[in-house]
């Protein structure tokens, strides 16, 4: 049985930490990437602000991924993924090959749309974001300017994309929440996701 979830956030809002964490507390989980599928910069798209356009798909070899994503569901079992099933597994749990996707821009690709059980979006407020974003160090380096200009407009903008999609089943996480308590949530919503699906 597969079960495949997929995390989407803003920058530096946490999905990254979260999918390894539960990758851990997980049976037979893996993680892709969509940070794995970027283009290399020489075929990034510059504006005519000198902006690299990382944050739109048209950066990423999104049909790789989908390939990628399509392959591990034909044979989980063949992707490496660990087998041994984490101590006080539940019974629902046994047999279930778990697939988690983490990006930040996963829904508005159509070509997944069909590949989920469940949709997470973690969100941050500006400031919060843009002081995570600040810590970081980037290849090639965020150029003054670049978060306002381009990475947080590209968020909103695909943010607003997906709340005015009705028919878009996404479960919406406060970045600013503790680990622990996103942890908590997300493990307890796909155990039950998981008995429903036993049933």
């Amino acid at each position: 049985e597969l079960f495949a979830m997929f995390f989407n956030s803003v920058t530096n809002g946490g999905k990254t930490t979260l999918a390894e964490k539960l990758k851990n507390m997980l049976p037979n989980c893996d993680i892709i990437s969509q940070d794995d599928f970027f283009k290399p910069e020489s075929e990034v798209e510059t504006d005519e602000r000198g902006f690299k356009l990382y944050d739109v798909l048209d950066a990423l070899y999104m049909d790789e991924m989908v390939t990628s994503i399509r392959n591990w569901m034909k044979s989980p079992a063949s992707s490496g993924v660990v087998t041994e099933e984490p101590e006080n597994t539940c019974d629902n749990l046994k047999n279930v090959y778990i697939l988690i996707v983490e990006g930040f821009l996963l829904y508005n690709y159509e070509p997944l749309n069909e590949l989920w059980n469940r949709r997470y979006f973690l969100t941050l407020p500006y400031e919060e974001c843009k002081r995570r974003r600040s810590t970081r160090v980037y290849q090639p380096a965020d150029t003054p300017g670049y978060f306002d200009g381009h990475v947080w407009p590209m968020y909103l903008k695909y943010k607003n994309e997906l709340e005015e999609n009705a028919s878009m089943q996404v479960d919406y996480l406060d970045g600013t929440k503790s680990q622990e308590e996103l942890l908590s949530y997300v493990y307890s919503d796909i155990i039950q996701e998981l008995n429903k699906l036993r049933e």
